[in-house]
């Protein structure tokens, strides 16, 4: 497997822990076992979750950067992870947040995105 495939593959099971860290508990608000849990307990257990993103970022920009014998230089890997990182997002929020609907502003920004992916890579 290519060093570029391999650290997008990192980086979205990456963005997938982050974005439940990060949106999940809210799909559980009327939950009633964890209706009494305060906000300490959530960040506690979204931190638990970080770091499993963590656990396959840190090596996703290792193996993906240029001077480390990857394919990208860093603006390039910011803008894969960007890209990355909406696209989890709004595969989550399909998915998990049914009562959440996609309009054709979010469609325009996400092709503008896509864009600016396109020139990022494009030779000056």
């Amino acid at each position: 497997m290519s060093r570029g495939l391999l650290t997008i593959i990192l980086l979205i099971i990456s963005n997938s822990f982050m974005c439940f860290a990060w949106y999940g508990q809210l799909k559980y608000k009327t939950a009633n076992a964890i209706n009494g849990w305060g906000i300490v307990v959530f960040i506690l257990i979204s931190w638990a979750i970080a770091l499993l993103e963590y656990c396959f970022l840190v090596p996703a920009n290792r193996i993906g950067f240029n001077e480390m014998g990857g394919p990208f230089n860093l603006v390039q890997l910011k803008i894969i992870q960007e890209v990355i990182s909406i696209s989890v997002f709004a595969i989550f929020t399909i998915v998990f947040f049914k009562t959440q609907t996609f309009n054709y502003n979010h469609l325009i920004s996400f092709i503008l995105i896509i864009a600016a992916v396109y020139f990022m890579f494009r030779s000056s």
